[in-house]
């Protein structure tokens, strides 16, 4: 009970290091288990990135430090949001190479609203091009840029190679081990309020997770008095009416592991099961007149689509989920963990899903198909609302880091899609491009950004706020070929169209009316049968024998489906398979609905 708590939390940009960090720090301190990893969700340790906002607990000199590792990127802000408001300091880290970056910005300045005085952890001093002092000049402007007082300005720095698991104060003295990191949290970190004898409960939610046994679990922070295993309580948010609930199960973190409790005092974050009815923000107390704590706001979304039942001929062969009611379901449970998704009802076998971005969607649709799911998705389109009798869009500041030869073709491309360039930053022979244009220029294009800069540029984006509707952006410039035959595809009929455009299936893929098997290059759409085979007779002649020889295609994940398709088009996505198909799969209803 007495003993000191810091709570801090690790925030960056996408790939700038937080969860290596992390687990050396929990490695140092010996709270990390073999083969244990803060990234443990199958997804985020295939894409490399962390999606979910996770705990874990360090001792270190006597005093337990809780530690929260959030996301880096912008589509995931909603889980950042809601944690910086249970911590008392933030470790911004970023990247000695590449400085600041768009999330840098979006995470630190939700940080400096709420008064917090970050320490900055300079990284990957080790990389080639890195420059800590040019690097601390640029994160020093964001802090002035974004209106920190003198005393958040005045940040204790430390340097670090988190992949090495070393770290130092000064960049002269020589790196052992993490411990100059923890040594900052101790003095510059604020202990946590500790129990006071005879104090009201109050603790706040900021995370939720689900256990099938238990129900919802909720994560929360304790700032005042202590709660206990069994303990009767009340659940209180502003303008809604006060719940009863009952604490079955406590437990608290040491490392990544949770370990049940008996009881818990103020400072410590805890997870609670046993309250089912409780949300993000609610307060726990144990006196029904106590004030609830302020509410945790979080940023709206900014694209929506569609998620209807898969009505396609193919429908039923590949998922054990498949009825509106069964994805409905899920959803809503998808959304007792994720606040910053929201769903409605659309009437039929629809519903309407509203979230963060493309990424934002593609790791729902990816955990459904996962879980054995199967479903169609309409084309994600930004909200667009009226304020004051004036159509407002949301508009987001893209930042592209490219090798000077291809500078040309990303401002052409942003251009044409409505992003207006605001700077460009010379460094040696790479450029640094920073727009602010409409979200809808931005959907659909990052697949094209690879193909332009060969897989050599970096772009990021963050959400600015909702501005006066652009006016119309042309993005598309390829057409969809479309079969017009239900079969196997043959390699001698793919042979011959894929001189037309690219195509998103091989040879022996079956096929059906109205299914997307390609595009064109030169805009139209085209119907075709890829069913097609050699007519064969039983004389040869010299021009009609020819090798066929496949370019390999470009077989559809999620993310590029999201991205290509066009409006009259569903992404259809089973547990083995990720198709494009035609609203209308025959050719006279797609002329007679348009």
């Amino acid at each position: 009970m007495s003993q000191e708590i810091r709570n801090i939390a690790i925030i960056a940009h996408v790939d700038h290091g937080k969860t290596t960090l992390t687990d050396g720090l929990m490695e140092f301190t010996g709270s990390r288990e073999e083969g244990q990893s803060m990234d443990s969700n199958a997804l985020e340790q295939e894409r490399g990135i962390t999606i979910y906002a996770k705990n874990t607990s360090v001792n270190y000199k006597g005093t337990k430090i809780n530690i929260v590792d959030t996301p880096g990127h912008a589509d995931f802000g909603s889980e950042v949001e809601r944690v910086l408001r249970s911590i008392d300091c933030v470790l911004l880290v970023v990247d000695a190479q590449e400085g600041p970056m768009p999330q840098t910005r979006f995470v630190l300045k939700k940080s400096l609203e709420l008064g917090h005085r970050p320490i900055v952890v300079i990284n990957k001093i080790d990389k080639p091009a890195a420059d800590p002092h040019r690097c601390e000049e640029q994160v020093l402007e964001l802090f002035w840029e974004l209106g920190a007082t003198d005393e958040q300005s005045n940040f204790p720095i430390v340097y670090a190679i988190g992949r090495d698991k070393v770290a130092k104060r000064k960049m002269e003295d020589e790196m052992k081990d993490l411990s100059p990191v923890l040594d900052l949290v101790l003095e510059h970190v604020p202990a946590a309020k500790a129990f006071v004898e005879g104090e009201a409960l109050r603790a706040q939610v900021f995370n939720l997770g689900y256990d099938n046994f238990l129900g919802r679990l909720a994560v929360a922070r304790i700032y005042d008095g202590k709660i206990a295993k069994g303990q009767n309580v009340f659940i209180k948010h502003k303008d809604a009416e006060t719940k009863k609930g009952k604490v079955v199960k406590l437990s608290g973190y040491e490392g990544v592991r949770q370990v049940e409790q008996q009881e818990a005092s103020a400072g410590d974050i805890v997870l609670i099961a046993g309250l089912t009815e409780i949300s993000i923000g609610d307060t726990i107390t144990d006196n029904e007149a106590a004030e609830p704590l302020p509410a945790i706001n979080v940023d709206e979304p900014t694209v929506a689509l569609q998620f209807l039942v898969n009505s396609s001929p193919f429908a039923g062969r590949e998922g054990k989920y498949v009825t509106s009611r069964q994805i409905g379901d899920r959803l809503m449970k998808e959304m007792e963990i994720n606040v910053g998704l929201q769903v409605e009802s659309a009437g039929g076998d629809a519903y309407n899903v509203k979230g963060r971005g493309e990424m934002h969607i593609a790791i729902l649709l990816e955990n459904m198909r996962r879980e054995g799911y199967e479903l169609s998705v309409s084309q994600p389109k930004v909200i667009i609302k009226e304020v004051d009798g004036e159509k407002m869009e949301p508009f987001e500041e893209v930042t592209v880091d490219v090798p000077s030869e291809f500078q040309g073709t990303v401002i052409e491309r942003l251009g044409n899609r409505g992003f207006i360039m605001q700077n460009m930053i010379m460094h040696e022979n790479q450029v640094r491009l920073i727009f602010e244009g409409p979200t809808r220029g931005l959907l659909g294009y990052k697949n094209q950004f690879v193909v332009d800069t060969r897989g050599e540029g970096i772009l990021a984006s963050r959400f600015i706020e909702f501005r006066p509707y652009y006016g119309e952006i042309k993005k598309r410039q390829v057409g969809s070929m479309i079969s017009m035959a239900t079969g196997k595809a043959l390699a001698f009929a793919l042979w011959g169209l894929q001189d037309r455009g690219e195509l998103y299936i091989g040879a022996g893929t079956e096929v059906y009316e109205g299914m997307v098997i390609g595009n064109t290059s030169k805009g139209e759409e085209m119907t075709v049968n890829p069913t097609k085979g050699k007519q064969l007779t039983n004389m040869r002649a010299s021009g009609s024998d020819d090798a066929v020889t496949l370019t390999p295609h470009r077989p559809l994940s999620i993310e590029t489906g999201l991205e290509i398709m066009a409006e009259d088009e569903y992404l259809e996505v089973c547990p083995v398979s990720v198709r494009l198909r035609k609203q209308f799969l025959k050719e006279g209803d797609r002329k007679r609905g348009k």
